[in-house]
């Protein structure tokens, strides 16, 4: 089984069957994007209220997965912004890596305005390809990896006829994150 095949039945397929508002982003949306490069995690925003935490941490059978403990998921539900955990499986190392919608206006944004893609039979909620983007932006912009403009780079090629450049810029502006706009705009990879 191809690994973005077994991130979405390992960790989307249960989460879509509970009925937990989420979007997949990252790595993985950039391949469901059309770039087609290895990766071994799926990044998801949820909106899990702290009142869920309990329904989401019995998704994970404990023989299978790692699930941080209860109070662990309770609290980072709490936190306004930034609530992160990972959930992993044993036998694959395969990592979903949880990040808690909170009162961001950016998750907010992505989670209102899903796209839908069928992969494999399964519905898959993927943020905005705008989304996608300012999250690659922001990760370039605090580390500095060109892997994040090397995903851009190929996802404006690909999907160059898609993107609503307008929403994308007047977010990059939003977000202070013109400088790393600008490097991902001139950002070419080496042959």
């Amino acid at each position: 089984m191809p690994p973005a095949t077994s991130l979405i039945s390992l960790f989307v397929e249960p989460i879509s069957r509970a009925g937990i508002d989420y979007v997949v982003t990252g790595g993985l949306a950039t391949v469901i994007y059309g770039f087609p490069r290895m990766t071994l995690d799926v990044d998801l925003v949820l909106r899990l209220p702290e009142g869920d935490a309990d329904r989401f941490s019995r998704l994970w059978p404990a023989a299978d997965f790692y699930v941080p403990p209860l109070e662990t998921i309770r609290e980072e539900s709490r936190r306004p912004e930034h609530g992160h955990f990972n959930v992993s499986h044993h036998e694959t190392a395969m990592r979903a890596d949880v990040y808690l919608a909170g009162g961001s206006e950016l998750n907010g944004w992505a989670l209102n305005n899903r796209a839908i893609r069928r992969i494999e039979g399964v519905d898959v909620q993927v943020a905005p390809i705008e989304a996608v983007i300012l999250g690659k932006l922001r990760y370039y912009q605090i580390g500095g990896s060109d892997r994040h403009l090397r995903d851009i780079d190929h996802l404006l090629k690909v999907n160059e006829n898609t993107i609503r450049f307008l929403t994308l810029e007047r977010w990059v502006a939003r977000l202070d994150l013109d400088g790393a706009w600008r490097s991902a705009r001139s950002y070419r990879e080496q042959p």
